[in-house]
């Protein structure tokens, strides 16, 4: 009975793979990073606004928000962001915009991005931007629905 003991061992691996994607914590989509919490790979969220394209940020001009580290192309970028993160961090914490329209989690790749009223948005793959871009304004909508329920279900203490 090898075979089945290695299938219930497998299966309580995905199991808890499953369940170790983030739900339930108060994170920001990362990446993972010599130990660090790193925002959306090291990208400069203010390059989005400031240079109109996706840039690495540099280590060395770093800032610590919402339990994450943020790097910067520069120090004043590093700036405009501390005085402000609402206004450059990216929508959801920085999850797929599309995903969060399917009421789910998705990290995303941050080369994949647009900027519409002024707000962040990242999709987890040109797919996924696609998708998202047949109806941008609805699906703004029905994310920031389901970006509600998410914060009402952890709030609450039912985890995300």
């Amino acid at each position: 009975m090898k075979s089945s003991h290695s299938i219930v061992l497998f299966t309580s691996f995905l199991v808890a793979l499953l369940l170790s994607d983030g739900f339930g914590t108060d994170s920001t989509a990362a990446g993972e990073a010599g130990g660090k919490d790193i925002a959306i790979r090291g990208y400069d969220p203010v390059a989005y606004f400031k240079a109109g394209e996706a840039k690495k940020g540099d280590p060395s001009h770093s800032f610590s928000w919402h339990n994450l580290t943020w790097h910067f192309q520069n120090e004043a970028h590093r700036q405009l962001f501390q005085a402000n993160p609402e206004k450059y961090a990216p929508q959801y914490d920085g999850y797929c915009a599309w995903a969060m329209t399917e009421a789910r989690k998705a990290e995303t790749d941050p080369e994949v991005w647009k900027v519409v009223d002024g707000k962040l948005y990242l999709n987890c793959s040109m797919a996924a931007y696609e998708k998202w871009s047949r109806d941008i304004p609805g699906n703004i909508r029905k994310a920031d629905e389901n970006w509600a329920k998410f914060h009402e279900q952890f709030e609450s203490g039912g985890g995300l």
